[in-house]
């Protein structure tokens, strides 16, 4: 990795070429032969691809832009805590989502087209430990609209709505059916990955809005829907998918092969201290790599007694033999139907597990399970394939002749979950999940929302995003309003008439919406476009960005050897200047960020920055029409696309 890293960086320049293009071409000979253009800038708000790609939503651009320090906090604050707030408005998860998040918004980010993406996830988890280091509290409103919500689960997406609403003033009520709020994030996910402290003080926060829990309390068996519809006014369905699945082989009731969500939720129970000597894992994804590091850290006890860890994932403690026996490190194999590099698992947690002994195998599916007299499994029996995804579907071929037997102790099966729906089967749509419409009601159910597992299982950031969107349908319905038509793009948004607001400009003028003239009061031709369009690279100046490295997260790496017994949080959180020095490569796609090239290379003067008295973040240029011919040089140097070409033809 290291080497193709460094190969990228040699050959990097500060402009990009396609393969085999290795002559320059020159800036000018376009921008000086563009006056035939009848069209004037236009400036155009648009989504970044980083908040377009961020199934939570959050409003990315904006909050680094407060690190980088382009957008000042409010008199008396700390940046990080109006960047925390700003963040917090979308994910209430900054700390955990910025350890456990696969960051689908690096992936998106368009500095790739430069050298390396921004370390969004970096700049969250900063954020995050701010926030807990400092005991930032969420600001709950002083209204209370006498309404009533029942939640139903704690997890990801229950905790996200019931913040959502009680910072609506609504009055909130989660039940779940077990003793601590967090669902997959505390019995799904070890706590070397999400320290049980930081999780505490995050959901801790929700709870101190007035949000109310009814724990130990299982909705359809401990109190019945009826009775739920009977005291709320509106329900959301968030139990999320914590059923495992087994595997489909014959054998697999064999008492040694358990189902993943079963495994850690006895480890982070406290009731597996230990597993057998060989371990086999059938998956691929980010919960097949917790259980092979788990198992591989808690090892195996020799001479122990043969049912003790299923007794303990059953949910019986059995574990005196742990304090007399050596712990030795447990074989640890973990097979997926892929390749390894087209496994669905986040690809550093891969790195990290393979660096820790864990023997990955691609490419093999499971025919079978091997018995002994005692009716323990004794091996995963495995094929050879190729799988493939065809029209939605996936295929797997099985490759005859290739048949073979991993010993093994403990099987796991992560190869998917399952929601419980007892007693709540009204809302089984007959595919093990419930159906909605795009803002997340429940199909045929007035008044019932859902979001999370229970529509499809995802990641943890898609769940908090699903609770907050639900959140907002809730709202409209519980004030008896039709619910509203959800924007192309889905997320949190800079909001310039807010922000002019907050810079205490009269705007009491201006009528929305404010877009498509040379006379309006706020910016010249100014349209936000943030919901319905993702700006690309390819409308930006990439020109105008040199090479600047990715300030990275020191990440502690075990071997063998260390990884047993080592439950210590991996990731390292980054200092306060490497934050900022990292939000500074953000390139503010589709938002001015003040770096007066229009203004420098406008030959006619046309373009120029607003005065000082009049200027706020997303307001800084321009254009008198009277002097522009259109010869669109501001476009083409503008860095970030805020300035497109308009008017005419």
């Amino acid at each position: 990795m290291t080497d193709i890293m460094e190969k990228k960086d040699e050959h990097l320049t500060f402009r990009r070429y396609k393969d085999g293009d290795h002559q320059t071409h020159s800036f000018r000979e376009k921008i000086l032969q563009a006056s035939y253009s009848h069209k004037c800038p236009t400036y155009i708000q648009s989504t970044p691809p980083c908040q377009g790609s961020c199934p939570a939503g959050e409003d990315i651009r904006r909050y680094l832009q407060i690190a980088r320090g382009m957008e000042k906090p409010p008199a008396g604050m700390p940046w990080q805590e109006f960047a925390w707030r700003v963040l917090t408005a979308a994910n209430p998860f900054p700390s955990v989502m910025g350890r456990v998040c696969p960051a689908p918004c690096e992936t998106g980010c368009n500095r790739n087209e430069v050298e390396d993406h921004v370390g969004i996830n970096s700049v969250e988890h900063f954020l995050g430990e701010y926030g807990v280091a400092n005991q930032l509290k969420f600001k709950a409103t002083d209204a209370n609209t006498g309404k009533k919500v029942a939640v139903i689960g704690g997890g990801p997406a229950g905790l996200s709505c019931a913040y959502q609403l009680a910072m609506k003033g609504h009055d909130v009520t989660i039940f779940d059916e077990h003793e601590y709020l967090g669902g997959m994030m505390r019995y799904g996910i070890p706590g070397f990955r999400t320290p049980r402290d930081i999780l505490d003080a995050e959901i801790q926060r929700i709870v101190e809005l007035g949000v109310k829990t009814r724990m130990k309390c299982h909705v359809g068996r401990d109190v019945t829907m009826n009775q739920i519809r009977t005291e709320f006014d509106a329900v959301f369905l968030g139990m999320g998918a914590q059923s495992g699945r087994a595997l489909p082989v014959n054998d697999s009731e064999a008492p040694n092969v358990v189902t993943a969500t079963a495994f850690l939720k006895a480890f982070n129970d406290g009731r597996l201290n230990y597993v057998g000597q060989r371990v086999v894992v059938v998956g691929g994804g980010d919960t097949s790599i917790d259980v092979a590091t788990v198992a591989r850290r808690l090892g195996h006890i020799e001479n122990a007694k043969p049912t003790d860890m299923e007794q303990a994932i059953a949910g019986q403690v059995a574990h005196d033999v742990a304090h007399i026996s050596a712990r030795q490190g447990a074989e640890v194999t973990l097979t997926t139907i892929f390749s390894i590099d087209k496994m669905q698992a986040n690809k550093h947690e891969v790195e990290q597990a393979m660096a820790e002994g864990i023997d990955i195998r691609g490419g093999l599916v499971p025919i079978g399970i091997v018995r002994g007299g005692d009716g323990r499994a004794t091996a995963l029996r495995v094929a050879q394939c190729q799988a493939k995804m065809v029209g939605g579907k996936l295929e797997i071929t099985v490759q005859e002749g290739t048949e073979e037997e991993i010993p093994a102790d403990l099987v796991v099966s992560a190869i998917g979950q399952a929601v419980d729906f007892s007693g709540l089967e009204l809302f089984d749509n007959g595919r093990g999940a419930v159906t909605a419409d795009k803002n997340y009601q429940v199909l045929g159910h007035d008044g019932v929302f859902a979001g999370g597992d229970v529509i499809r299982p995802h990641l943890l950031t898609t769940a908090i995003g699903h609770g907050a969107i639900a959140a907002d349908g809730i709202d409209r319905f519980l004030a008896g309003e039709d619910q509203e038509k959800r924007p192309k793009i889905d997320v949190h948004s800079f909001d310039l008439m807010r922000k002019m607001m907050e810079s205490g400009l009269n705007i009491s003028h201006v009528q929305e919406p404010i877009r498509g003239t040379d006379s309006a009061p706020v910016i010249h031709n100014y349209d936000d476009r943030s919901g319905r369009y993702v700006i690309s690279h390819k409308e930006l100046f990439l020109g105008h960005f040199g090479f600047v490295p990715r300030k990275r997260r020191q990440v502690t790496t075990l071997n063998r050897e260390s990884a047993l017994g080592n439950f210590d949080d991996r990731l390292h959180c980054l200092s306060e200047e490497e934050a900022v020095a990292e939000a500074k490569r953000c390139m503010s796609c589709g938002l001015c960020f003040q770096c007066d090239n229009c203004v420098v290379y406008c030959p006619q003067t046309a373009v120029f920055r607003v005065p000082k008295s009049k200027s706020t973040v997303g307001r800084y240029v321009d254009t008198d029409y009277t002097k522009c011919i259109g010869c669109h040089i501001c476009h083409d140097v503008c860095p970030t696309g805020y300035i497109q070409m308009g008017l005419g033809e």
